[in-house]
């Protein structure tokens, strides 16, 4: 059902292929532009069956769920006792239906981006949280509070790879192109006396499930250089996304923001 609809936001979906285009082209220039095509129509797949994964994260029996889930490196937050890790994460098409089944076997915070309509936002809400009472979920504004639950002990996940300008941010390359990045990372990390982790998850072929794995924890992020901590995690983006391009998520304008006088590329 997924990769139907992936082939319907091929077909019909202009906009958002557009985006998904223009990034593919701005970061894969060695490519051939019928070879960006087809990885182009494999990535809305993707996108369309990371929609319907949504439905695992709500509704799947946590016994059939678990089963899914093949997670590497629970041993380095383990090891952390009661200090808290940043778990940070790209946003892959697979990301929620990952996010929620971490949340099995580690209590975890998550960061979200509330709902304007009432019954998705209670959905979403209780989703993340129905298979681990431990956990919570954290409003994306809600930076004090996130702090909070690091310095408590719990860990939060956290997504620092999209374009909120560059006015909180700093520039960073991204696949070899100034992007404006998240600098919050070494603030969370450094107020929240948390060590960051990072986190890769995609889809495996052939249904088989979902890999999780979680680095251990960083040791030169946090630094003194927020421009320094922000290019390491770029670059460990870029190295997992490379594995997998199709799973990433091309549909966001990752390039929106541009230095001044350059031209916005969508």
């Amino acid at each position: 059902m997924g990769r139907g609809i992936g082939r319907l936001f091929y077909c019909f979906a202009s906009e958002r292929k557009h985006i998904a285009r223009t990034n593919l082209r701005l970061c894969f220039p060695e490519l051939s532009g019928e070879k960006r095509e087809a990885l182009l129509k494999q990535n809305m797949q993707d996108t369309g069956m990371g929609l319907m994964e949504q439905n695992i994260g709500w509704f799947m029996p946590e016994r059939r769920y678990r089963k899914l889930m093949h997670v590497e490196g629970l041993a380095h937050i383990e090891a952390l006792g009661e200090q808290a890790a940043l778990i940070v994460v790209k946003h892959n098409n697979c990301i929620s239906v990952c996010t929620i089944g971490l949340s099995m076997f580690m209590p975890i915070a998550g960061m979200y981006r509330r709902h304007k309509n009432a019954a998705l936002e209670y959905l979403q809400t209780r989703g993340r949280v129905r298979l681990c009472p431990e956990g919570t979920v954290v409003e994306r504004k809600e930076t004090r509070t996130m702090m909070r639950l690091l310095r408590q002990g719990l860990s939060v996940m956290y997504a620092p790879d999209q374009d909120y300008g560059i006015k909180n941010g700093v520039w960073a390359r991204y696949f070899d192109l100034p992007a404006a990045t998240v600098a919050a990372t070494t603030g969370f990390a450094k107020l929240g006396r948390a060590k960051v982790v990072v986190m890769n998850c995609y889809r495996l072929p052939n249904a088989e499930g979902y890999k999780i794995i979680l680095s251990a924890p960083l040791d030169n992020v946090p630094s003194d250089d927020e421009r320094q901590d922000a290019q390491c995690i770029n670059d460990i983006f870029e190295a997992q996304i490379r594995e997998y391009p199709e799973q990433y998520l091309w549909v966001h304008r990752r390039f929106k923001t541009r230095p001044a006088g350059e031209k916005r590329p969508y």
